[in-house]
């Protein structure tokens, strides 16, 4: 009763529910970026603030980097707050989605930012189809960041089903990892799968690079009550 603005589903039909005086959209700030806000068709509002804790800890590892530019991959950038993040502690970055909105909605909070057109590499691509094509290309990333849905389509109708698609993914992206890599990241949704399991995945690839894999489960804490609402599940290769 207290919330602004809600999505509510009425039989087959979903949409937001917003009490007046609510703009279309808006700006904030986190993590000293600044994000356009606003509320979709399809849920969704153009961030996920708990992925903070993502962008930070990318931001440590490229702020302690000794390479001074290292060159890093987002893979399903989305509305681009990761990429924004590893630009703000000095990368440059190739961020790749298979949508042209989501990119041009990624360019506004660029051009919030204040960052210069040229810091990000922007791709409308498939990400397996792209990372395939860098691999006989020679191209080499310093770091790689992937936030994959659970079922999408490329611009070319692609077909990506996680628990089929995303191991031939990870074995690619290792094929395009510099000589002294930084890390590959990965965040996931409700899927049928687990923290460990996607643990697991990533340990099977980057062990013989030594370093070291975490994984673990994102969450929201209730202010309330403390309990706590998981949002996502996560893996983090770093040296």
């Amino acid at each position: 009763e207290k919330a602004n603005a809600s999505f509510v589903r009425e039989g087959d039909n979903a949409k937001w529910r917003m009490k007046d005086g609510i703009p279309k959209e808006w700006i904030i700030e986190m993590s000293g970026l600044k994000f356009l806000i606003k509320p979709t068709a399809f849920k969704h509002t153009g961030l996920f603030p708990e992925q903070h804790l993502h962008w930070d800890w990318i931001t440590s590892r490229i702020s302690n980097a000794s390479e001074k530019q290292p060159h890093i991959l987002n893979l399903f950038g989305y509305t681009g707050a990761a990429s924004l993040a590893a630009v703000k502690a000095g990368a440059r970055v190739t961020h790749v989605d298979a949508s042209r909105s989501a990119i041009a909605w990624a360019k506004e909070n660029q051009a919030l930012c204040g960052f210069s057109d040229t810091s990000i590499r922007w791709i409308v691509d498939d990400a397996l189809t792209f990372v395939s094509r860098e691999i006989r290309r020679g191209v080499r990333y310093d770091g790689i960041i992937m936030d994959p849905p659970v079922y999408g389509h490329g611009p070319n109708k692609e077909i990506w089903d996680f628990s089929r698609s995303f191991p031939k993914l990870l074995s690619a992206c290792k094929e395009v990892l510099s000589p002294a890599p930084l890390f590959v990241i990965a965040n996931a949704y409700a899927i049928s799968s687990s923290a460990i399991m996607l643990g697991n995945l990533f340990e099977d690839q980057f062990n013989s690079l030594g370093g070291k894999v975490e994984y673990g489960e994102l969450a929201i804490e209730e202010k309330s009550r403390k309990r706590l609402l998981s949002t996502g599940i996560f893996a983090k290769w770093h040296v």
